[in-house]
């Protein structure tokens, strides 16, 4: 155990978890990071606690790689300082992990190996890793380029309508474009489901699609965990969130807006077990959804870094860097997990939309109005409306990015059946 350790962060990305992932190694240590990016995005413009170094092309290889080796002989050099490495995209946590072996020689990079990522990363064969430790997660059909004849699936579906479609590989989907493009799909009858998966193809996308039957139910029904796993492979710390509101709009539909936290024992020792069994290492964040008919939370993914709504953990008195520090860093032993708990008198409430649009939109229920006695109460926060880091032009940006919400919701929000 070194607490002393000389350490930087150098977090990959630019958007609303990279400004989370800063904030939590500011309000930490009292430390400015610095972050490399394909683009600016706003959550982490005009920042004194981040600064953004964009790089065209950053986000794939060789770019990616080039450049980290270039910074490492370059800039992160020192001996006496340990460089930690933090992705807050899946593409990132991708190239890390592929690249390891060499990054490691430079950098601390709590990642897994490239041959688990890639079974874990693929939702196609995270269902089968599902089924072999016996997860719960909705009736799956798996689609494929070839079973299309003139662009149409002719097999019916195992399941009725309402269905869920979305892409196996969230990588590749990200630079698939087309009319009528969400990050996921819910549709009511087969003709809907026909013309987008058709374009779909058509538009370059390679790798399969996900259909799956839809779990009834309005946003509140989701969860999302988030925990991180050092590096002798144990738990160190397990944070369950209750989603009240998602995004509606289709480029980041089922983004969550507004999360309390709550405790869920077997949902933490369900995940907890699953994690050991398997030698992860590093952040995970896994989203469910609770399944009325049968009383179960089915899994959708896994993502191999912290989620982008994250902050709802350390809000709630669990620090992200923190964890990821003590343990690869200052390797400090492991003790003991930590698990979110949702006490009412210590809940604190994660707002990622301003508070008149969660009013109007969230779905009425206990939990709203508990919600809504914490934004009473002020015990409620933001990821990126920081008291440490709110200069004017960063206040001007942020409050119009939320205003910007309120359109969201009006163009896109359609209530669904509860």
């Amino acid at each position: 155990m070194n607490k002393q350790q000389k350490f930087v962060p150098i977090l990959l990305g630019s958007d609303i978890n990279v400004y989370g992932m800063a904030r939590s190694f500011h309000e930490a240590y009292g430390i400015h990071v610095e972050a490399y990016a394909g683009l600016q995005l706003a959550p982490t413009k005009y920042s004194k606690i981040v600064t953004i170094h964009t790089i065209s092309g950053f986000a794939k290889d060789p770019v990616f790689i080039e450049e980290m080796r270039r910074l490492a002989k370059e800039k992160y050099n020192d001996s006496n300082t340990r460089y930690l490495l933090i992705a807050c995209g899946d593409g990132y946590a991708e190239l890390i992990s592929q690249h390891k072996d060499e990054l490691s020689q430079w950098y601390v990079c709590p990642y897994i190996e490239f041959s688990l990522l890639e079974r874990l990363m693929s939702k196609v064969s995270f269902y089968d890793i599902c089924e072999e430790y016996h997860l719960p997660y909705p009736k799956t059909f798996i689609i494929t380029k070839d079973m299309l004849e003139d662009g149409l699936l002719t097999q019916a579906l195992p399941f009725d309508f309402p269905v869920a479609l979305k892409p196996a590989d969230s990588v590749e989907w990200l630079s698939v474009d087309f009319e009528g493009r969400k990050k996921a799909f819910i549709f009511d009858n087969r003709d809907e489901f026909d013309v987008i998966l058709k374009r779909i193809y058509e538009n370059g996308y390679t790798s399969e699609m996900i259909a799956q039957d839809f779990i009834p139910g309005d946003d509140s029904n989701m969860r999302v965990l988030n925990a991180y796993v050092d590096q002798n492979h144990n738990v160190r710390m397990m944070c369950l969130g209750h989603p009240l509101l998602e995004d509606p709009s289709p480029e980041a539909v089922g983004n969550y807006v507004a999360i309390l936290p709550e405790y869920n024992e077997k949902i933490y020792q369900t995940i907890k077990s699953f994690l050991e069994k398997i030698n992860y290492t590093g952040f995970a964040n896994f989203d469910m959804k609770y399944d009325s008919r049968d009383g179960e939370y089915k899994l959708f993914e896994i993502n191999l870094r912290q989620g982008r709504s994250s902050f709802f953990v350390v809000l709630n008195g669990f620090n992200l860097a923190q964890y990821v520090t003590e343990d690869r860093i200052f390797e400090i032993p492991f003790q003991q997990t930590d698990y979110g708990m949702a006490e009412p008198d210590k809940a604190v409430l994660w707002m990622g939309v301003p508070n008149d649009v969660f009013t109007k939109y969230a779905k009425n229920n206990e939990d709203k109005k508990l919600a809504e006695k914490l934004l009473k109460d002020n015990r409620w926060g933001t990821t990126v409306f920081y008291k440490e880091d709110m200069g004017l032009r960063r206040w001007v940006l942020m409050k119009y990015m939320f205003y910007k919400y309120k359109g969201r919701f009006d163009e896109f929000f359609k209530e669904k059946e509860g």
